[in-house]
C-alpha cells in the first residue's frame, strides 16, 4: 500500500494513473479522493483555457513557407511594411499574452478550487469499484443485503429489481450503503446518502459516469448512476424513482 506523499506524487505525474496500489489507496484515504477529484477538473479547465482560436493572420498564414515553425522576418521596408509588421507583432504579442493568461488563470483554479462536489465524489468512489459494473443474473447474497440496508436503518421491497452486489463503504466519514440493480439499460447503481442532504434534484456527467441525486426530505439523498454515456439521464431517472419508491425507512 502506497501512502500519501506516494499518491500524489503518481497523481501529478499522470492523473489518469488507475494501479491496483493507486486505487486502493483512493478508497481508503478521503483526502486523496478530494485530491484527485479536483486534480482532474483542474487538468480539464486548463486544456479548455488553452483551446485558443488563431485568426489567419495571427498564425502567419498569408506569410511565405516557415521552417521549423520560425516565422520569417519581414523587412519594414515593404509597401506598408511599417503598419503591417506593428500589426502582426501585436497579434504575436495578444497570442503570447493570451496564453499566458490562461496558465495564470490555471493556477489561479488549482490553488482556490472550491471543495469537490457530491456528485464528483460519488463517481470518484465509484471509480474504485469495477466489480459493481458486472451484467449479471445472479442476486447478490440476501444475508450480504440485508446486512448492508438494516446498517442504515432500511429495507428494499422486490420491486426494487434484481439487486447483484451490495456494499457498505466509507463517504464522506460515514458508512453507506450502495447496491447495484440490473435493468434493461445495464446495471446501476444506487447510493444511500443518508448524511448528505440536496435541496433538489440534480443532474450530473463526472469522470465517466452520468446520473442523478435525489433529494429525501428527513433522509438525506440518494445517487443513481450509470457507466459511460450510452444510457440516457432519462432513462437513470425512470430507474432512481422506482428505486425509490421502493425503499422503506426504519425511523
Amino acid at each position: 500500500m502506497i501512502d500519501c506523499k506516494e499518491y500524489r506524487r503518481q497523481m501529478l505525474a499522470d492523473p489518469t494513473r488507475s494501479g491496483e496500489a493507486a486505487l486502493g489507496h483512493r478508497e481508503t484515504c478521503a483526502a486523496c479522493r478530494d485530491f484527485t477529484l479536483r486534480l482532474l477538473k483542474f487538468e480539464g479547465r486548463l486544456a479548455r483555457a488553452l483551446q485558443l482560436p488563431v485568426a489567419p493572420q495571427q498564425a502567419g498564414l498569408d506569410a511565405p513557407p516557415r521552417e521549423n515553425n520560425v516565422l520569417p522576418l519581414r523587412p519594414r521596408t515593404t509597401p506598408g511594411g511599417p503598419a503591417r509588421h506593428d500589426r502582426t507583432r501585436r497579434s504575436r504579442f495578444a497570442l503570447a499574452a493570451s496564453v499566458m493568461l490562461a496558465a495564470g488563470i490555471g493556477g489561479a483554479l488549482w490553488l482556490g478550487l472550491p471543495r469537490s462536489s457530491l456528485a464528483g465524489d460519488v463517481a470518484l468512489h465509484m471509480a474504485g469499484e469495477p466489480d459493481a459494473w458486472r451484467q449479471t443474473d445472479a442476486p447478490a447474497p440476501s444475508a450480504k443485503l440485508k446486512a448492508v440496508l438494516d446498517a442504515a436503518g432500511l429495507r428494499l421491497r422486490p420491486e426494487a429489481g434484481l439487486v447483484s452486489y451490495a456494499e457498505s463503504c466509507e463517504f464522506h466519514q460515514h458508512r453507506v450503503p450502495h447496491f447495484v440493480v440490473q435493468t434493461d439499460a445495464g446495471p446501476m447503481t444506487a447510493m444511500v446518502l443518508i448524511h448528505d442532504q440536496v435541496p433538489r434534484e440534480q443532474r450530473f456527467e463526472e469522470l465517466g459516469y452520468r446520473g442523478v441525486i435525489l433529494p429525501v426530505p428527513g433522509h438525506g439523498s440518494m445517487a443513481v448512476l450509470t457507466k459511460g454515456g450510452a444510457v440516457d439521464t432519462a432513462a437513470v431517472e425512470r430507474v432512481a424513482a422506482r428505486l425509490l419508491a421502493a425503499l422503506d425507512w426504519n425511523g
